[in-house]
């Protein structure tokens, strides 16, 4: 009889990429270690080009293969002639590293990326053997599934899936998750009793028990900075934390939920990072080694989820930095290094560290690339460490007054200011800007096409040629969570399709222009997931049985198999697309992610008014988040 690994290998030869599903990556730990008695499976519901790009996942997988007592090992979502074939042969959805059955696991982590995952969720659980919701694995023995990833910040669309949820930044928070079931395992595991204690770590959240009205035991375990004789870290939050434990926030049912700190990591300089990264098997999205240079982000876009969601602002050190850097190049091969975060510019040790780097990485033949810049942090001295291929900046909108309306703190003197980029050798330029934004008139489009102009003259002049690129890139305006734009609506499908024909024969005429567009019905269905409710399980269940999957890709995507799912269902989707008042209860008001509410409405306000905030690096604006650790707004 054929092993479960010889049956998997024979229907590789039948599959495009076989490649995604065979592992032994380069780096890949030890999975025989021997006290490890505990598995974990990370998911990424996309494919592995997508999830392998992902450092989030790279973070977690390497920090739970550091524990003793764990191994952790990838699964992610197979495309459609993989499915056939494995359930042609009875085979499982399995592990990518010693290809054990999902169900097998003691626990599943799935990273919840972007809103047109969730359907895949349920795709990976169903290959697995496994019921999609919490409820109906509470008398069986399977896995405890949990959601990470910044989704989590409104968990409503999604919890009846999951049995753990941890908002925030995950690290600590899920290597605490694993020591306790790790202690539970031990004494006789009991799920409920899991469930209880994991409440007492910081950003974990059991929606079965999201009604309790009970305190966390002190017996907890937790991702903070106390530690018990028997190595498990113990509850330690602030005062004004714990007495709001049993929560004042109703849900959409009318009960009432407890408050759920968001969990942070306080010191960057101390936090696990992936030393020895994977390589992968394949070329993936993003084929590079990554530096992570800080979280948050001081900038204040009111659209923005990310740079609020992980507040507070902190920063690696410049010699972390360097020497993280070495070691991962010394230990992967790849020739390219990205310096990340939401703004790589804004870094304070940015230009110390690549000109630290230079002589290494020109020895390594490394490119070093800066992903993502702000048009005023930019300084034109990198131009000489960085790799000159192309520019990438975001001003978001076309006039300074709807920069304003968004705290898009660039001006037109800073566009201008890459005619010395230009200069440096650069000849191509991204520009991503929204559509759609709160207070938008045509005149804001307009401002875009006539960016391009100013930049296209500046390059010529700059330089005596006319050979310049410029790559223009328009999303969609959504309304997220957690932002001062989160009550605002989302423009209609019609409305969307019409501004960017608007833009797109205004912006036809200018040469060496080129311009793509996001897919109106995918941003109206992601501001719906985005801001949605319990109701919406239901609705994500009728539509991945009719067929949705892969949402997120072009190819698959089916709005109407979506809008029947929401019919059949009987939920309206215009109920989370319409403005919201100001003073209604927000699906995701229990969680506290450290930025309080009184400043995004006062945010929100500010930005009808097209008044401006400065960026928190240049004095605490006062949001709230430095009750979650030592925030660098105001240290400067």
């Amino acid at each position: 009889m054929p092993t479960l690994e010889q049956r998997i290998n024979r229907i590789l030869l039948n599959v495009e990429k076989p490649a995604r599903y065979t592992g032994g990556e380069f780096n890949t730990p030890n999975m025989k270690k021997a006290q490890a008695h505990n598995k974990l499976a990370l998911c990424f519901p996309d494919v592995y080009e997508i999830g392998m790009s992902n450092l989030g996942l790279s973070i977690l997988y390497h920090a739970v293969n550091a524990l003793p007592a764990w191994t952790a090992e990838r699964c992610f979502a197979v495309k459609a002639d993989m499915a056939r074939e494995m359930n042609a042969n009875g085979i499982p959805l399995f592990s990518l590293e010693t290809k054990t059955p999902l169900r097998e696991f003691d626990a599943i982590g799935f990273s919840l990326q972007y809103e047109l995952l969730y359907t895949n969720v349920l795709y990976m659980l169903e290959l697995a053997g496994i019921p999609f919701r919490a409820a109906d694995r509470k008398n069986g023995n399977y896995p405890l599934i949990i959601a990470g990833g910044p989704c989590t910040v409104n968990p409503a669309p999604t919890e009846a899936f999951f049995d753990i949820v941890v908002v925030g930044e995950g690290e600590n928070a899920l290597v605490a998750l694993a020591n306790l079931i790790d202690e539970e395992k031990q004494k006789g595991f009991d799920r409920e009793r899991v469930l209880e204690r994991a409440e007492c770590i910081q950003g974990v959240y059991a929606p079965a028990r999201a009604h309790a009205n009970n305190k966390c035991a002190t017996s907890g375990v937790q991702n903070g900075d106390k530690t018990s004789s028997s190595g498990t870290r113990k509850r330690t939050v602030l005062k004004a934390v714990v007495e709001d434990l049993n929560g004042d926030k109703t849900s959409s049912s009318g009960t009432r939920k407890r408050t759920v700190l968001k969990a942070t990591v306080e010191d960057l300089n101390k936090v696990f990072y992936p030393l020895k990264p994977l390589v992968p098997n394949i070329e993936i999205v993003h084929d590079r080694a990554v530096m992570e240079l800080y979280r948050g982000c001081g900038s204040g876009c009111r659209f923005c989820q990310a740079g609020f969601y992980y507040r507070p602002l902190r920063e690696k050190d410049a010699q972390t930095v360097i020497n993280c850097s070495k070691a991962m190049i010394e230990n992967t091969g790849f020739d390219e290094l990205t310096m990340s975060s939401l703004s790589s510019g804004d870094y304070t040790h940015l230009l110390e560290a690549v000109e630290a780097l230079k002589d290494f990485t020109d020895k390594k033949r490394v490119r070093i690339a800066l992903p993502s810049l702000r048009l005023n942090s930019f300084d034109g001295r990198l131009a000489d460490y960085t790799r000159k291929s192309s520019l990438t900046f975001a001003p978001e909108a076309g006039t300074q007054r709807l920069r304003d309306v968004i705290n898009k703190n660039i001006t037109d003197a800073d566009i201008d200011n890459i005619g010395a980029m230009f200069e440096a050798g650069y000849r191509s330029v991204k520009l991503y800007f929204m559509l759609g934004l709160p207070t938008e008139t045509d005149e804001d489009l307009d401002g875009i096409a006539e960016i391009c102009r100013r930049l296209r003259a500046l390059y010529v002049k700059t330089v005596g040629r006319k050979d310049v690129t410029i790559s223009v890139s328009c999303s969609v305006f959504i309304p997220k969570p957690v932002t001062p734009f989160q009550w605002e609506r989302q423009i209609s499908v019609e409305e969307m399709r019409t501004k960017q024909y608007y833009l797109r024969n205004k912006l036809r005429d200018i040469k060496g222009v080129t311009f793509g567009w996001h897919d109106a019905e995918t941003s109206e269905l992601e501001s719906v997931l985005a801001r949605g409710d319990e109701r919406l399980a239901a609705v994500i269940e009728r539509a991945y049985a009719d067929g949705c999957k892969f949402d997120g890709w072009t190819e698959s995507f089916d709005f109407a198999k979506w809008q029947g799912a929401f019919q059949k269902v009987g939920v309206d989707m215009g109920d989370y697309t319409r403005a919201i008042p100001t003073d209604a209860t927000l699906p995701w008001d229990f969680i506290d992610t450290g930025v309080d509410k009184s400043y995004l409405l006062a945010e929100r306000e500010k930005g009808l008014r097209a008044e401006v905030t400065a960026n928190c690096r240049d004095g605490c604006n006062g949001c709230g988040a430095n009750k979650l650790g030592a925030c660098l707004a105001g240290k400067l």
